[in-house]
């Protein structure tokens, strides 16, 4: 993890946070109203408030105070865009229904250090009897894969990210799967996952660790909120198989665009992916946040034809019982349940929730081929428009020990995908 760009790392005192904010008192303090439009409870809400919603900023380079009477709401800046200036204040808040919270923000030029909630690791070798190094972002080519190289250049296979509660992992290495770490306890996982004690690439997380461990079979799955396309009726991969020695991306790009205490955000582009001698573009936002079992996936696809339906999955290895399908909400909530996990050790709850507008129904990826054993939501695409979709894992050996049971899990990703759905109005004062 990249230390250099969070933006807090330890507790401090609220009573510091104040001092701090004595400290700007000739600063004039910007008053940001939160109304939950709702009338459910919604427990840690991620709350975006855009730069464009603030009349006039200064000292916009400090860090975000943001004080409820005499509580602090941990927050940070995110730069989306790279550009050196930050886009978005993110916070996470707690809310009764139809709650109105009066918030003061106030900018102090000392980082408040509030607890590290999210994070990303990412680290890679240039050679096989190289070190791994930590590293923010990637550039790869098609012939760089990792069976192509003759080794794994990447730490987990490529990034992996994580919040309080659960963990997840991207096959940057051309596969193009997502994984699932299971975490017993809240604090973040050690730096040096995946890597020995020389510095080398290993694969020392299939075995269990008192924070958790590696727990989801992938296979040629695209794991848990991986996607495809569906093109003439034809499954297509977003990448490659582990045996095939060339991508068919002609170029793989990363970067942690933040890291965070309370949110970390990485960006994937995939630069001509060939598809029948077609070319399309794809940009992909994964963000996690503090408080639920999950992360949020964003793509945009460019270049389609019209042929083409957008398919987001969900594996289904190890899988017995019937896919469950439920509307809640906003989504459509694709829920299984069972001993999903390597050698069925243990039971495991997996889940998908995708934009009920645009939901066409489901196959089932067939046993042989590029992209097998998962379930596909079939999602309308249209060119260059995003799709937001969310994937979740409950463990029985997780904080919540009640994910053992069937109808919790069921009952935890409904009332969750309510929740995504509610919305927060935001003011300026």
């Amino acid at each position: 993890m990249k230390k250099s760009i969070r933006f807090g790392l330890t507790i401090t005192a609220t009573v510091l946070l104040l001092n701090s904010c004595k400290a700007q008192k000739n600063e004039t303090a910007t008053k940001i109203v939160l109304k939950n439009t709702s009338d459910i409870v919604l427990p840690q809400k991620a709350v975006e408030i855009k730069r464009s919603a603030f009349p006039f900023i200064k000292n916009a380079s400090n860090y975000p105070i943001i004080l409820q009477q005499k509580d602090t709401i941990p927050a940070q800046l995110n730069d989306l865009d790279g550009d050196g200036k930050w886009d978005e204040i993110f916070l996470i808040a707690d809310f009764a229904p139809k709650e109105k919270k009066e918030l003061v923000l106030r900018w102090s030029a000392t980082d408040p250090k509030f607890t590290v909630r999210t994070s990303v690791r990412f680290g890679k070798r240039t050679g096989k009897d190289e070190p791994v190094k930590p590293a923010t972002e990637e550039v790869m080519p098609a012939n760089e894969v990792h069976t192509a190289l003759g080794y794994q250049r990447y730490q987990t296979d490529g990034p992996s990210w994580e919040n309080d509660k659960v963990g997840f992992r991207h096959y940057l290495d051309g596969r193009n799967a997502k994984d699932v770490f299971g975490k017993k306890i809240p604090a973040i996982t050690p730096e040096n996952v995946g890597i020995n004690s020389k510095g080398g690439v290993e694969d020392n997380y299939h075995q269990m660790y008192d924070w958790g461990r590696d727990i989801f079979p992938v296979g040629n799955s695209a794991g848990l909120g991986g996607y495809a396309l569906l093109v003439n009726n034809e499954i297509k991969r977003l990448g490659i198989t582990a045996k095939e020695p060339l991508n068919n991306i002609e170029t793989t790009t990363f970067k942690i665009v933040s890291e965070g205490p309370e949110n970390s955000v990485l960006s994937y582009n995939y630069h001509n992916w060939d598809i029948n001698g077609k070319k399309y573009q794809v940009q992909e936002t994964t963000s996690i946040w503090p408080g639920m079992y999950g992360y949020k996936n964003t793509v945009t696809v460019n270049g389609l034809q019209g042929n083409e339906v957008f398919l987001a999955a969900l594996s289904n290895i190890n899988n017995t019982n019937p896919l469950i399908e439920i509307n809640s909400g906003d989504f459509v909530c694709l829920i299984q349940h069972g001993h999903l996990t390597y050698e069925k050790q243990w039971i495991l709850g997996t889940a998908i929730l995708v934009p009920k507008k645009i939901y066409n129904g489901y196959i089932e990826a067939p046993k042989t081929g590029q992209l097998t054993d998962s379930y596909l939501a079939k999602l309308t695409v249209k060119n260059n428009a995003p799709i937001s979709y969310y994937a979740v894992a409950g463990w029985e050996l997780s904080a919540d020990a009640n994910f053992k049971d069937a109808a919790y899990f069921t009952k935890y990703v409904t009332t969750l995908a309510e929740q995504l759905s509610a919305k927060v109005d935001v003011e300026i004062k």
